[in-house]
């Protein structure tokens, strides 16, 4: 897999996580402090242009706090 594959699929993961994020009724830094972590960590997972790789911890850390199965995350349409 290229690096361009996988950039793509971290953006997509971000997007995914945004608009469940969204869903749920959260701002960016309500977020965070839901999950105790730093908002220009968190920001850059999101940010379409950043495609900022995040542990199996983080996403995790990031379904339990939006109530969802981590592989709906990770989910491409």
């Amino acid at each position: 897999m290229t690096g361009s594959s996988y950039e793509e699929r971290f953006r997509q993961l971000g997007l995914r996580i945004a608009y469940f994020r969204k869903l749920r009724g959260y701002t960016q830094e309500t977020f965070c402090e839901k999950m105790d972590i730093s908002i220009s960590y968190y920001s850059q997972i999101e940010a379409a242009g950043c495609y900022k790789p995040i542990s199996l911890k983080t996403l995790y850390k990031i379904a339990e706090a939006l109530d969802v199965e981590p592989y709906k995350l990770l989910m491409t349409e």
